[in-house]
């Protein structure tokens, strides 16, 4: 009896742990909530006819990782967008001040990391997306423009949430998602940036993962090849502006 008791908590605490790993290494990618949206509700890729594509970087800032990515977005004269955690923002208040300066996009991605299900509240989106808004407003007078729901998961709900709060909702080009979260290889990184990438792509990157990064070591493949196919790496706003130009 004993001895069944103690497999019956050894497998409790095993799928626990396993359910802490899922959600803490976004394991549930693919947003289980999505429903078919139009595309100027939810932007997934931009459509121009330049060859312009946008980095984006999820979950930072990060004193050691996003310190390097933009030290290498620098080297290359990229700009990229960082859908940043307010909570992450309070603490490194310095590096989102120095991605501002230096040209880069700063987008809202919730202040405590909320994933959106249905156990959270309007209330509670609405109370994470204003904290985020005023701590980045508070330490840089930079207002975003931009929301990237965690994980992606969004429904019609939070998109007019979102829109309330005179932000757009930006996920990523599907085909252009690295994984980079669960340190797939640096090669698998690559391949998945570079492969069939068209002008108007959004790329999904993470400044901020769980053990050694292997987004650094692959940006610094990813960005002399995209300058050689003559990609110019902007901000999503930019990318945006460029649509809106080519209709006039």
């Amino acid at each position: 009896m004993r001895r069944i008791i103690l497999l019956v908590g050894l497998s409790l605490f095993t799928v626990f742990m396993m359910s802490e790993k899922m959600v803490g290494a976004y394991s549930l990618m693919k947003p289980l909530f999505s429903i078919p949206l139009p595309q100027d509700r939810v932007i997934h890729s931009i459509p121009i006819e330049k060859k312009k594509i946008a980095l984006t970087f999820d979950d930072g800032p990060t004193s050691d990782e996003t310190v390097q990515i933009l030290d290498i977005l620098k080297e290359y004269n990229a700009k990229a967008t960082f859908f940043v955690v307010g909570s992450r923002v309070e603490r490194h208040a310095s590096i989102v001040k120095r991605e501002i300066r230096e040209g880069h996009e700063v987008g809202n991605h919730t202040f405590h990391h909320l994933i959106w299900t249905g156990n959270v509240s309007e209330k509670q989106l609405i109370k994470e997306i204003e904290l985020t808004q005023n701590t980045i407003s508070n330490i840089s007078g930079y207002n975003p423009s931009l929301f990237r729901p965690v994980q992606g998961f969004y429904d019609k709900k939070l998109v007019d949430v979102v829109g309330r709060s005179n932000l757009r909702v930006v996920l990523w080009s599907q085909k252009h998602d690295t994984r980079d979260w669960d340190r797939p290889g640096v090669e698998y990184i690559v391949q998945k940036v570079l492969n069939d990438i068209e002008n108007g792509d959004i790329i999904l990157l993470h400044d901020h993962v769980h053990g050694k990064s292997q987004t650094i070591l692959a940006l610094k493949r990813i960005l002399p090849v995209l300058k050689e196919k003559g990609y110019e790496c902007v901000t999503v706003s930019e990318l945006l502006k460029a649509h809106e130009n080519k209709r006039f």
